[in-house]
Order: structure tokens, then sequence, then C-alpha cells
């Protein structure tokens, strides 16, 4: 029998209210030896807490009786006053009756375990916890309901009928078998695999939506770079000077923008030196920029020396600042330069808060392009990915073999459908499972 569980579900600290959440065996006889009666299922009752002929505190008190409940155990929850004191009192007194701290995460493994959840919802929990963005937000809700449940089951399903099809043809050879079955096989192998290659291709959204559109600024010292990030932020989040190379690593903060989450970078300044530590500054503000989903190059065009363009890519932004600075000739050459490397050019002075608007304007309708909400992607985390990729690499092999022998296709297809049953849960080894929940937050 599983040891009875607690843990402080509410936010950490002082407040109006806080609710322990208990689940286990022992989760009754908690509430009858503190409230002094087991109130109605699914029902918030109002009592005092006594404990020992002692006065612990006034509370609401709910009772789930298992398997009607979160985890699918007996479970309770106490609404109590949110001091210090109330808590640890209650917490001595739940340790006194030989109930346990929860560890990170074990309410929803708990849930997973009982089958209330399978892993992806599981996961989905951990998401809608830690959501910052109304894009984060709506996502993790679409897969705790089932979205990728129910898609991932559709795909299973359609192996399994042609697992049964191939293994008809391997069992029963001298039955009155139909023509082109083999053909049907082979095609409906494919449309599957057309399907999870898709997914596979636009999985990579589904991460950017949970962990944020990696942006970078880059370009020359002294270009502006830490200016727009402090005008983005509306912050002074990076040190500003005159001196070039104050900014020696990469510093990185949050953003939202519109209902999106990014991570936006200011990278130190582009340029040769023997500065043994501003050269490992810029060596980090390459790898950050090629890693980035997005870059914005900050150009000075109050001067005259040449841009090195050759690591801005198709799609990049290059943000001309100081054109109050700039004569009309020289900002129309800087633009001539760039004509042929489809980029988008954006015009700034950002010591006067000019162009900042512009800027996040057009980065919103950018992430709206790549991330848009109109259809969720079919993974979120590597984990995913992987199992995605393992169904169509069976697939894959599965098709090369050919009908000359169905036994060895038969055994990719049954591969396939392990990679679902992983992603599902189901078959997963105690560390993977370890791994994923001690991401959790304590009472969930």
């Amino acid at each position: 029998m599983k040891q009875t569980i607690f843990a402080l579900a509410s936010a950490q600290g002082r407040a109006g209210v806080s609710i322990i959440r208990v689940s286990g065996p022992d989760a009754a006889p908690t509430i009858e030896a503190l409230l002094g009666r087991l109130p109605k299922p699914r029902y918030a009752s109002l009592g005092r807490l006594t404990y020992a002929g002692e006065l612990i505190d006034q509370a609401l008190v709910l009772w789930f009786k298992g398997p009607n409940s979160f985890t699918g155990e007996d479970c309770a929850e106490f609404h109590i006053h949110g001091s210090r004191a109330v808590l640890e009192r209650l917490y001595a007194v739940f340790r006194e009756r030989g109930l346990r701290p929860a560890e990170p995460g074990e309410f929803s493994r708990r849930a997973f375990e009982n089958g209330k959840l399978d892993l992806t919802q599981a996961e989905a929990i951990s998401d809608l916890v830690e959501a910052e963005s109304e894009a984060q937000r709506r996502q993790a809700l679409m897969q705790l309901e089932g979205g990728f449940r129910d898609r991932y089951a559709q795909w299973r399903d359609a192996l399994i009928k042609v697992l049964a099809h191939i293994e008809a043809i391997v069992d029963f050879p001298d039955e009155d078998i139909p023509e082109h079955l083999s053909d049907r096989i082979v095609g409906d192998i494919i449309a599957l695999k057309s399907e999870v290659g898709d997914a596979i291709s636009d999985s990579r959204r589904g991460q950017q939506i949970r962990e944020g559109y990696r942006i970078a600024i880059m370009g020359k010292p002294n270009a502006g770079k830490s200016s727009l990030f402090n005008a983005l932020l509306q912050t002074d989040a990076a040190i500003v000077t005159p001196i070039a190379g104050t900014t020696r690593d990469v510093i990185e903060s949050h953003i939202r923008i519109g209902p999106y989450s990014a991570l936006i970078y200011d990278t130190a300044g582009l340029r040769e030196t023997q500065d043994l530590v501003e050269s490992e500054g810029i060596r980090r503000a390459k790898a950050r920029g090629q890693s980035a989903d997005l870059r914005l190059w900050v150009i000075d065009v109050s001067t005259t020396s040449d841009e090195d363009l050759s690591a801005m890519q198709p799609g990049d932004y290059v943000i001309l600042n100081k054109t109050d600075q700039a004569s009309v000739e020289s900002l129309a050459a800087f633009k001539v330069a760039f004509t042929d490397k489809k980029v988008r050019l954006l015009e700034t002075s950002l010591t006067k808060g000019e162009g900042v608007e512009t800027i996040l304007t057009a980065l919103e309708a950018d992430l709206e392009s790549a991330l848009s909400l109109s259809t969720f992607p079919a993974a979120t985390r590597e984990r995913h990915m992987e199992r995605l990729r393992d169904v169509d690499s069976c697939l894959d092999r599965a098709l090369g073999i050919g009908f000359g022998t169905p036994e060895l296709i038969a055994e990719d297809v049954r591969q396939a459908l392990a990679a679902f049953d992983a992603l599902f849960g189901r078959t997963d080894v105690e560390q993977i499972l370890d791994h994923i929940f001690s991401s959790f937050c304590i009472g969930k």
C-alpha cells in the first residue's frame, strides 16, 4: 500500500488562504482526526481543525473519494489561513500520523500511474503551471484535454490495422486474401509516414511556443544593441556606455510579444580583438546568433564603416539605428547594400525612443506567422520528437524491405507501435519517468 503524501498546493509565503493537498489511503482518517467527521464527497465543508484537544485553525475541507479524484486515490484538500505558523502545525500533525511530504510531481505521477492521465497530459499540467503567455496557456490546455493523445491514438490505430493485414498475409497464405492487399498496405504506410513526417517538420513550433521564441540582437560594438535590448524590455537590463566592448557576455531575458513568449539575447559586439575575455564573448555571440530563431542586426548608420553581411540570413531584421545622425545620402547607401540580402529593414533612433513600436509590431507579426495558434503542433518536447522520429524510421525501414519478407515488415510496424506506446508512457522505463516528473513543482 502506498504511503499517504501531502504538500502545499498554493504558492509559498504568507497568504490569505493556503491549500494543502493530501493523497493516499490515510486521507480520510486524517480528515476525521482533524475535523471530527468526513464531509460529503466533492463538497466544501467549513469546520474547526483540532488535534489532541488543540484548535489549529478554521478551514474549508474537501474530500474526494478515489477513484473520483485527481490522483485516482482518496484525496483531501485543506483550505487554511496562510500563515507560516498554521502550516507548520498542520505539517507536524501530518508527520505524526505517518504522512510524508510529497516529492516534486508526485501527485501527477500517481494520477498517471492510476490511469487518470497519459504521459502527454501529465506533461501538459507542468506546462500549464509554468505558462506565462496566452499561447503557452492555450497549447498546454489543448494537450491536457487530450489533443496529443487523440492524434497519436489515430496514428496508432492506423498502424494496428496495417499490422493486422500483414499478419493475415503471413498466417494465412493459402486463404482467399483480397487481391492487391499488399499495395493497399504500402499505400497506408506511405500515407501515415507522410503525416508523421509533417508533424516532425512542425514540431519545432511546439517547442518555440513552450520554451520561448529565441531572438538574438547582433552587430558591432556601440551600434545600439544594448539600447534596443533595454527598449524592448522597457527596463535598464543591460549596461549602455559609449565604451566599445561594454557587453562581454550574452544577456538573456524573457519578453512578451502579443500572445507569445520570447527569449531575447543581447550579445557582445562583433569585431576583431586580442582581449581574451571579449573574444570569448564574441564567440558566444556568434553561437547564439546561429542557434536563434530570429536575428536583429543593429547597424550604426552615422558611421561609414563597412558591415560584414555574410552572417545575415534571409528573413533577418536589419535595424538601421541613429538615423537622426545620418545624412540622406549615407542612409540611402546603407539601404542599397542590403538590396540582395532578402532582409527586412527598419529605421530607428534609439536614443530618442523612435522606431521601437515599429519593431515590436513587426516582431508580433513575425511570431504570429511562425507560431500560429490556428493549428497546434504534434509535439512540444524533445521526448515527443524523438519518439516520432522513431516511428518515421521504422516506417521507412518497412517500406524499404518489400513484400518478399512480410514478417520483417510486421516487426518494423510493431516497433513503430512501441514508439507510440512510449509517447503515452505505457512502456517508458522508471528512470525516464523519474526525470519527467522531477521537473514538476511540489504539490502537483
